[in-house]
């Protein structure tokens, strides 16, 4: 489990490490901020669309047969009932990767044109918190919400995921502005509204996970009530134990 979660901590930041060295070494007139920044369509914000689009198909299949085999028992003859349960239970989800299919691949490859290599790959940053959510349900599973991987895999999924699908997007109004040579506050007017209503619709429902998944750490982070009672009642008695041999 440990060497699981560490490689998912190095993967995606080791990956655009590479990815910036890569970059120096082939375009040596480049700045760092060129490397960063990409000022010219880059194969690798191109190409793994494609390599995402099997991914998403597959997510969804794999959802729905892990429902299929935990209620094959209850609905063994009806099969449409399961797949309806499922389309219920992961409506929020399933909406995510269709509109990840049928507007972000055709959004990234064709309609920007030239442009926006940089915000893909924020997107695509976005990813960074998977590997520990994944590793969350995965301890779940093994009823290990008791150890200390689980509260430190906790923090890192909060950290990640705030920081790759919620702060990513006023950094990128941010880089767009120091770019631009604009302040912030400028740069919803002009840039074109659909960017605005894009950027909306994606970050509504990272909102909306965020706020379950810091749901989650209260629960866990939160001392049980008979918890809180004995601890209280172990203070009382050691006051009063002071105050007696006082």
């Amino acid at each position: 489990m440990l060497l699981t979660l560490a490689w998912g901590s190095l993967f995606f930041p080791g990956l655009f490490a590479l990815c910036t060295w890569a970059l120096r070494r082939a375009r040596p007139e480049w700045t760092g901020y060129d490397c960063v920044m990409i000022g010219t369509r880059h194969w690798l914000a191109r190409e793994y669309v494609w390599f995402l689009i099997p991914y998403m198909v597959y997510d969804i299949y794999a959802m729905y047969l892990c429902e299929w085999y935990r209620t094959r028992e209850q609905n063994r003859r009806y099969s449409l009932t399961i797949f309806r349960n499922f389309l219920s239970k992961n409506r929020l989800m399933i909406t995510h990767h269709v509109a990840i299919l049928l507007v972000l691949v055709p959004t990234a490859q064709r309609l920007r044109g030239d442009l926006g290599d940089f915000f893909v790959g924020c997107i695509f940053m976005a990813e960074l918190s998977t590997p520990f959510v994944s590793l969350g349900k995965v301890l779940i599973q093994l009823k290990q919400q008791h150890t200390l991987l689980y509260k430190v895999n906790g923090i890192l999924t909060l950290t990640t995921f705030f920081s790759c699908r919620i702060l990513l997007f006023p950094f990128m109004y941010w880089s767009y502005s120091h770019q631009q040579k604009l302040s912030l506050l400028q740069v919803p007017f002009r840039i074109p509204f659909f960017c605005n209503v894009a950027n909306a619709v994606l970050i509504a429902p990272q909102l909306y996970w965020f706020s379950l998944l810091c749901k989650k750490a209260v629960q866990l982070f939160d001392t049980p009530p008979a918890e809180k009672w004995k601890w209280t009642s172990v203070f009382q008695t050691m006051r009063s134990r002071i105050a007696t041999a006082s």
